[in-house]
């Protein structure tokens, strides 16, 4: 029994060892097919459309914003801070909560999604509307700021 053991290992600590090497291989970009691309990465990735009502598995990563982080987990301790029943998961608390969100939050959240170009092309685009006029991005900036040609403030 000892040799079908090990004879089962040593196949285990081949194909570790296989995957090793072709992890390896495509980190160095020596596997056909595999090209580094050079330059820099664009700021504007188009990324595949995803069906959000197919969707069955969510993920937050909340890494890098320690603030979130920190919010999470304690809530998570409060919660779990009981003698009795089930550990309580984040799913418990996001469920509790989702039903409760109103079109305030959601129109706050949608806001807060905004960088300051977005607003400036949102402020452009409103005023293209209402005025019936399509001012450029330039054109709207000289206007709102009231910058004549020659560089001097009206």
């Amino acid at each position: 029994m000892k040799e079908v053991a090990n004879i089962n290992d040593s196949r285990e600590l081949e194909l570790g060892r296989k995957e090793e090497e072709k992890m390896d291989q495509v980190i160095k970009g020596n596997i056909e097919g595999v090209t580094k691309k050079k330059g820099r990465k664009s700021k504007r990735v188009i990324e595949e459309t995803v069906n959000f009502k197919e969707q069955n598995k969510f993920f937050i990563d909340v890494s890098k914003d320690h603030e979130s982080r920190d919010l999470i987990i304690n809530l998570l301790a409060q919660a779990n801070n009981k003698t009795y029943g089930r550990e309580i998961m984040l799913k418990d608390l996001l469920i509790s909560v989702l039903p409760k969100i109103t079109n305030k939050d959601i129109d706050k959240i949608q806001e807060n999604s905004l960088d300051e170009m977005e607003k400036v092309e949102r402020a452009r685009d409103e005023y293209n509307k209402k005025n019936n006029s399509s001012l450029s991005l330039g054109e709207f900036l000289v206007m709102k700021l009231g910058i004549n040609k020659e560089g001097r403030n009206v």
